[in-house]
């Protein structure tokens, strides 16, 4: 690939790349290039269309109501509590008013 085409390239990507990783990416791209080439050689008439790779299913349990957790248990394996709440550090300063 043309440095001036990974140049252009990266600069979609909003990417700075000096003159070494431009030749650099320029040499991966040609040869990601080369391989989706010999992709297209492959022969694909008698393939069938599928939208995943592998058969998926649902793995979700059913949407049935259920109690709740209890407080104590709620708040067993939380790293810090006043036995009500969650204790969390402070992350917002807060504004005089």
């Amino acid at each position: 690939m043309e440095i001036d085409e990974v140049r252009k390239v990266a600069s979609l990507a909003r990417l700075e790349l000096s003159d070494q990783e431009l030749e650099t990416y320029g040499r991966n791209l040609t040869q990601i290039l080369d391989y989706v080439e010999v992709l297209n050689e492959v022969d694909i008439e008698d393939a069938m269309p599928m939208s995943h790779a592998v058969d998926l299913q649902n793995v979700f349990r059913s949407d049935k109501r259920t109690a709740s957790l209890n407080r104590k248990s709620a708040l067993s394996n939380a790293p810090k509590t006043d036995g009500q709440f969650f204790q969390v550090p402070q992350i917002l300063e807060q504004k005089d008013a």
